[in-house]
């Protein structure tokens, strides 16, 4: 049995130890929780509370991205701790109607990843850093994610329930955006809009 002196000096150290094989405290969000159309290349998810805590926990070390179009943003609000908005889609002058999504159409935003490296480079961070991407409910951020992925960005997390959460199935709130997502986990967000953070392309 250790003396209590001998004791003294090895609980330190069994603390570093324990808290160093200790998963940290925010998590990737489980595969199996993770819709099929919601799936990465990168298989890196977390939830709206997770991303808020990873945020949190990595502070610079990590780009934080909305990638929303410019009007979500503009009339719904952001988190107060995205670092930037890059739309990853916009919606082009005189857009058409998309009769599958039941909304004007979206095109990709070539300037999307130019933007995001040189958010990036503005911090010193690189392809191998976290780079964290919110949208409505998770759906743009799996296609952003793929795309970013496929340009060698290696820590790419997609916010699997978004800003604004997933919509209710069915009952008299079907439709509306209750079950999840940033807002509804009461995380901080703004109406107020950092100019310094927009994409104000050709400013």
């Amino acid at each position: 049995m250790l003396s209590s002196p001998n004791r003294a000096v090895l609980m330190p150290l069994v603390l570093v130890l324990v808290v160093w094989i200790m998963p940290p405290a925010t998590q990737a969000v489980d595969l199996a929780r993770v819709p099929a159309q919601k799936q990465t290349k990168a298989g890196l998810y977390v939830d709206a509370r997770e991303a808020y805590e990873l945020k949190q926990r990595l502070s610079e070390k990590a780009l934080f991205v909305d990638v929303r179009t410019r009007a979500e943003i503009s009339y719904l609000g952001m988190p107060s701790v995205a670092d930037a908005h890059i739309p990853a889609f916009e919606h082009p002058p005189n857009a058409g109607w998309d009769d599958k999504s039941g909304r004007f159409k979206l095109e990709v935003n070539a300037d999307f990843e130019p933007e995001l490296a040189r958010r990036l480079a503005s911090r010193q961070l690189s392809k191998s850093d976290v780079i964290i991407l919110i949208c409505r409910s998770g759906d743009r951020t799996t296609r952003a994610a793929n795309f970013l992925t496929e340009q060698g960005y290696s820590k790419v997390y997609s916010v699997i329930d978004g800003f604004e959460g997933d919509a209710v199935a069915e009952g008299p709130q079907a439709g509306q955006r209750l079950l999840n997502g940033w807002k509804n986990a009461g995380l901080p967000w703004t109406y107020k809009l950092d100019k310094n953070k927009m994409y104000l392309p050709g400013y």
